[in-house]
C-alpha cells in the first residue's frame, strides 16, 4: 500500500503493521491510526467513493499554506486548492491510495 511509505513523512515514525493490503501506525497518546486497502481480502463497505478524510489541524493559516506548497513540491496530489471555508483557510489532498487529507486551522471566531 502506497499511503503507507507516504505517512510515514509526517507522522515521522514507522507502521507498527504493514501488510500489502493494511496498515498501523501507533502515537504516544495511545492512539492508532490504521488505513485498509479496498482490495482487502473479505472487505466490506456500504458506500461508494470517498466517505470520509483525515483532517490535520495547523495553527494558523500561514502553515497551511506552507503545507500546501511542501506537499505540492513533493508531487502530492491537491484534489481542492486553497479556499476559505466556514471555518477559516483550507485545502485537501490526496494519498498515493486516494484517502483525502484535509488540513485545517482552528475556527476564527472560536
Amino acid at each position: 500500500m502506497e499511503s503507507a511509505i507516504f505517512y510515514e513523512k509526517p507522522f515521522k515514525i514507522k507502521p507498527i503493521a504493514s501488510f500489502p493490503t493494511y496498515v498501523a501506525f501507533s502515537f504516544a497518546n495511545g492512539f492508532t491510526f490504521s488505513l485498509w486497502s479496498t482490495q482487502a481480502k473479505n472487505f466490506v463497505s456500504g458506500g461508494q467513493g470517498h466517505r470520509s478524510e483525515l483532517a490535520f489541524m495547523v495553527s494558523n493559516e500561514d502553515q497551511v499554506r506552507a503545507l500546501r506548497n511542501t506537499w505540492k513540491e513533493f508531487g502530492v496530489r491537491i484534489e481542492q486548492e486553497l479556499h476559505e471555508a466556514v471555518f477559516g483557510l483550507t485545502f485537501v489532498a490526496l494519498d498515493p491510495d486516494g484517502h483525502r487529507i484535509r488540513v485545517y486551522m482552528p475556527d476564527k471566531d472560536q
